[in-house]
C-alpha cells in the first residue's frame, strides 16, 4: 500500500534515514524554511498516488540534522535515497549519477545544466540533482520600525557602514536590536567578497584568509562588541551550528536582518500585516555589493538500493508543471531555466512578498565574480565552517581576533588535508 510519512521529531528521523530501504521504498531526508515541507508533501502524494508501486517516505528534519548528521551517514555508505542540502559539492562523491535512469537526460542538462556544478564531482558530467530553488543573501527592513524612528532607509548604493549606523539610530529610537546577521559563513561571505575577499588560491585550493575578509569581519565583529548587533545569534551556539536571526525579525525586535530569499515564505505566513517589511538589498563594501547565490539542491544517494524508483521520482519532482507550481507556492526563484524564463504567477496576495521576491531577481545581477564561484568549489564549506567557529569564540570573548584570522587558516589547512 502507498504511503508517504512525515516525522517531525529529529531524532527519528535520523534512525529511519539511516535504514536501508526495502523494494520499492525510496527515503527523502528533507528540511524546509518556510511552507515548502507542506507543498512538496502534496506534490508527492500525487506521485504515490499515480505510482502505486514506489513508497515514498519523507522524513522531514532540522537543518541541523542534515548538516551534521547527513555527512556521518554518507561516510558510512548509508543515509536517505534522496536528501534536500545546501552544503552539496564537497559530498558530491555521494550522490547518484542518475542519467543512466532518467527518462531524458538532455531536457535535465537544458533546464539545470547552470548548476550541475554545483552537485558533481569535479571533471564530471554526472547528473546527480536540481536545485530546489535559486537563493540570493540580501538584507530585510522592518520599514515601520525606520518610519517611527524618522530615520531614512538606506539607499542602493549605501555601504555597511552607512546602514549599521542608520539601524543604530532606529535601534536607540525605538529599543529594539539594530542589526543581525544568521550564524552563517556563508552569510557573512558576501560583504566578505564586497570588501574584495577572495578565498580560492590560484591552485584552486583555500587561500588563507585575506585583508579583504579581515575588512568586514573586524567591522563584524565591533559591531557585536558595541551592541549594534545582536551577540546572541552568534553566541547561543556552539561550533558550526547553523542558527537564523529571523525569529527576531519576525517578532519586530530587529531593525535590519541580513539573510535571504528563503525567508520570504516564512515572512510572508509569521509577518502578515503587523509591520511593513522590504528587501534591501546587500549593502556595499569597497570593492562590491555583492549578496551570494546558492539554494538548496535535491539529490540522489548512490547507496540507494532502488536507483530506478529514485530515478522515477526525481523525473517527476525535475518536470516543468511540478517546478513551476513548487516554485509559486513556496514563494521561490525557480531553478529550472524554462519555468524562470516564463511568466511565475506566486500564490500570495502579500504586496511585500511580490516586491521582495522581484528586488531578489534584480539583485541576483549584481553578484560579483568572486561570489559565483563559491557554489561550485569543493571547499566553500570548510571556509565557511571555520570562519563561523572562530569568529563566534572572538565575539564570546573567547579568542582575539588576529588569534582568529591564523585559526580559520589551520582549520581550513587541516579540513583539505584530511581529503
Amino acid at each position: 500500500m502507498t504511503r508517504m510519512k512525515s516525522i517531525g521529531a529529529a531524532f527519528a528521523a535520523i534512525l529511519l534515514s539511516s535504514v536501508a530501504a526495502h523494494a520499492g521504498d525510496v527515503r527523502i531526508m528533507w528540511y524546509s524554511d518556510g511552507g515548502e515541507g507542506e507543498v512538496i508533501k502534496d506534490l508527492l502524494s500525487r506521485f504515490s498516488k499515480a505510482n502505486p508501486d514506489v513508497n515514498v517516505i519523507l522524513d522531514e528534519v532540522s537543518y541541523d540534522v542534515v548538516k551534521e548528521q547527513l555527512p556521518v551517514q554518507l561516510e558510512a555508505g548509508q543515509g536517505p535515497d534522496i536528501a534536500r542540502l545546501t552544503n552539496l559539492k564537497a559530498p558530491a562523491q555521494h550522490w547518484l549519477d542518475l542519467r543512466p535512469y532518467l527518462t531524458d537526460a538532455k531536457y535535465w542538462e537544458d533546464n539545470f545544466g547552470a548548476q550541475a556544478d554545483w552537485m558533481r564531482p569535479d571533471g564530471s558530467n554526472a547528473i546527480t540533482g536540481f536545485m530546489t530553488q535559486l537563493t540570493l543573501t540580501g538584507g530585510f527592513v522592518n520599514k515601520t520600525l525606520f518610519e517611527q524612528a524618522g530615520v531614512e532607509i538606506p539607499g542602493p548604493k549605501a555601504t555597511w557602514d552607512d546602514w549599521a549606523a542608520a539601524a543604530k539610530k532606529v535601534a536607540d529610537s525605538q529599543k529594539v536590536f539594530a542589526m543581525a546577521i544568521d550564524r552563517s559563513g556563508h552569510r557573512v561571505s558576501g560583504p566578505n567578497i564586497s570588501y574584495g575577499a577572495n578565498y580560492i588560491a590560484a591552485d584552486g585550493k583555500p587561500a588563507p584568509i585575506d585583508q579583504g575578509a579581515k575588512e568586514f569581519l573586524s567591522r563584524f565583529v565591533k559591531w557585536n562588541e558595541d551592541g549594534i548587533i545582536n551577540k546572541d545569534v552568534w553566541v547561543s551556539a556552539a561550533g558550526t551550528t547553523y542558527r537564523s536571526a529571523a525569529e527576531d525579525f519576525i517578532n519586530g525586535g530587529l531593525a535590519y536582518l541580513y539573510s535571504g530569499s528563503w525567508q520570504v515564505s516564512g515572512f510572508a505566513q509569521k509577518i502578515g500585516d503587523n509591520f511593513d517589511w522590504v528587501m534591501a538589498g546587500s549593502p556595499c563594501g569597497s570593492a562590491a555589493c555583492t549578496g551570494m547565490q546558492g539554494g538548496a539542491g535535491l539529490v540522489a544517494v548512490k547507496y540507494t538500493k532502488n536507483p530506478k524508483d529514485v530515478a522515477k521520482v526525481m523525473d517527476y519532482l525535475a518536470g516543468a508543471d511540478v517546478q513551476k507550481e513548487f516554485a509559486e507556492r513556496s514563494l521561490f526563484i525557480p531553478a529550472h531555466k524554462g519555468v524562470a524564463a516564463g511568466q511565475m504567477d506566486f500564490k500570495t496576495d502579500n504586496p511585500h512578498v511580490q516586491a521582495a521576491l522581484k528586488a531578489f531577481v534584480e539583485a541576483a545581477g549584481q553578484t560579483a565574480a568572486p561570489a559565483m564561484k563559491l557554489p561550485g568549489w569543493k571547499w566553500s564549506d570548510a571556509y565557511y565552517s571555520a570562519i563561523v567557529a572562530r569568529i563566534s569564540q572572538v565575539i564570546a570573548g573567547e579568542m582575539k581576533l588576529d588569534d582568529a584570522y591564523a585559526r580559520i587558516d589551520e582549520d581550513i589547512k587541516a579540513k583539505v588535508a584530511g581529503n
